[in-house]
Parts: structure tokens; sequence; C-alpha cells
């Protein structure tokens, strides 16, 4: 793999990290709304598995590649490269993401939000790398990926640390972070299940069916459960722009799947911890929630993500 294809590939993740974002945003308001994050995070899976469907049935690539997936777990080859049906489960870890999203932004503030999850991904990607669940196989676990993660760490504690001071509903942020490990073993078996689909984009496309189609399912019997015991959410509110979370799912889910063939999940992770701080600034910035100004440290968290990152990836980058 060149170093043409390891920039291109970081850069993917920076972008993936927005819209991570944007769909956090988007999806905290929409559950906010409704009073209730689980039918949120399941309007948002329901829509980015319909729009898949559509592309799987105009496009013969994609269902060429989700027939490679469903031989490969009927019959697993031996070794490293097979693929088991528990492979295919990272929808779930992408569903609870979601569902946190929903439940917990409108509660602790993105912020919050941002570093639960972030300090779950961070550590969680460097042990998912050095297992080898990812596509690319096991990582070894170097001096500058452990301080790439302790200075991303850092970078997100500054960002937010003037909101951190207010302790109210800061037991919530308990959820985020178990969002965060999963959302790195959900990159790295995604990525596993685009492999198997297919070596061309059409893979990473299929991966997101799987991942959407598994994650709509587990959303569909927690809602079921949800209605039994707290009823029906408030009404839909009229807001075209709250049910593009699923969309912006769709697009990094699909994404992710193909980057991390080429990055790694630790890289993928920092990749998307700048993208997401970056866009958390601009949208404070152009479009913000709260009348309250952008303070230094977020900058200089920003700024100090963007090191981790470039510190994570030179190793790649003196390899490729």
């Amino acid at each position: 793999m060149n170093r043409k294809h390891h920039l291109v590939g970081l850069s993917a993740a920076f972008g993936i990290g927005m819209l991570v974002a944007v769909q956090s945003r988007i999806n905290g308001e929409l559950g906010g709304l409704l009073g209730d994050g689980i039918p949120a995070a399941l309007i948002s899976f329901g829509t980015g598995l319909f729009v898949l469907l559509l592309i799987t049935a105009a496009v013969p690539g994609v269902r060429r590649g989700l027939a490679n997936v469903w031989r490969q777990i009927r019959t697993p080859m031996r070794g490293y490269g097979g693929l088991r049906w528990w492979q295919c489960l990272g929808g779930v870890a992408g569903a609870f993401l979601v569902a946190t999203q929903s439940i917990t932004v409108s509660v602790i503030g993105v912020a919050v939000f941002l570093v639960a999850g972030v300090a779950g991904q961070a550590i969680s990607s460097l042990v998912v790398d050095r297992l080898g669940f990812g596509p690319a196989g096991p990582q070894p676990l170097t001096a500058l990926r452990i301080v790439g993660a302790a200075i991303a760490l850092v970078a997100v504690g500054l960002a937010v640390s003037e909101q951190l001071s207010h302790p109210d509903g800061l037991l919530l942020a308990i959820l985020p972070a178990l969002g965060g490990v999963g959302t790195a073993v959900q990159q790295a078996i995604n990525g596993r299940v685009a492999r198997t689909a297919s070596t061309d984009a059409y893979g990473a496309v299929a991966a997101g069916v799987v991942n959407f189609l598994v994650g709509f399912l587990a959303l569909l019997l927690v809602f079921a459960a949800d209605l039994a015991f707290r009823g029906a959410p408030k009404h839909l509110p009229s807001e075209p722009w709250l049910y593009f979370g699923g969309m912006c799912g769709v697009i990094f889910i699909s994404a992710a799947a193909a980057v991390v063939r080429v990055v790694g999940v630790f890289v993928l992770g920092l990749g998307t911890i700048a993208g997401q701080l970056i866009a958390s600034l601009f949208i404070d910035i152009f479009v913000p929630v709260t009348d309250e100004p952008i303070t230094a440290p977020v900058v200089a968290g920003t700024l100090l993500a963007l090191l981790a990152v470039v510190v994570a990836a030179v190793p790649n980058l003196r390899r490729a």
C-alpha cells in the first residue's frame, strides 16, 4: 500500500469524523423532541437501511458482495481470513452508539458525549488493532501509537475542559464511553465484512447493508420493549433535517469499512476523533446551539487532536 493511499485514507477518516459529529447533533435533537432516544435511533437506522436497500436493488455489484458474505458465513474458510457469523454483528455496536446519541446528548451535551466516546474509542482501538480484529491483521503496539492515543485523550479533555466542571448528568457519560469501545470493534469487523464481500467499493456498501440490517433489527426489539414499558413517543417533528441522521450513517459506515483496510482501526479512530472536533468547532461557530463563544481551549484541543493523528500515522507513512 503506497503513501498516497494512506494519505487518502487518513483524509477520509477526517471526513467520517465530521459526519459522526453532524449525526450526533441531529439524533440528539430528534431524541430530545421525541422525548425518547430509542425511537430516534430506530428512525435513524431505518432511514439508512431504506437507502441502502434501494442501492442494493439497483446495483448488481452490491448484491454479489452480499452473496459472497452469505456463502462465507455458511462455509467459513479456516484460518485468519475466514468470516464467522458473529463478525457480522457490528451493527449492534452501531445501534448502541446511535441510541446513546439520542438518549444522552440532550442531557449531557455534545462536549461531554464526545470526550467520553473518544476515551472509549482511543483505548479500545489500540486493543482491537493489537488483537487483529480488523482486516489488516494484528498491528504492533508501538510507542508512537500509545503517545498518539494519550495526546488524543488530552486534546479532547482540553477541548471540553470548561464544560466538565458541571457534574449534572455526568453519570450518563458511561454510555457514550461504552459506545466508543463498541465503535472500534464495529469498524474492525465491518472492514472484514467489506473485504469478504468484494475488494472494490461495492464491498464497503455491502458491509453497510449488513451493519444497518443487524442494527435495525436490534433496535426494533429494544423499541418493542420500550413501547411496552414507556408508551408511545411524542409526535414526530416536522423539520426535514432531523431525519438525515441515517443518511450520515450510511456514508460514514460504508466509508469506514473501506478506509479501515488502508489505515487500520487505530489511525481511523484518531482521524475520526479529529474530524469530530473540527466539525463540532465549525458547528459552534456557524450554527451554535447556545450563545456561548468559542473558547481558546476548544481551538487548542482541536489542534492537539490533529497532532495526535499525525503522530499515530507516522509509522504507516514510513512503511508505505
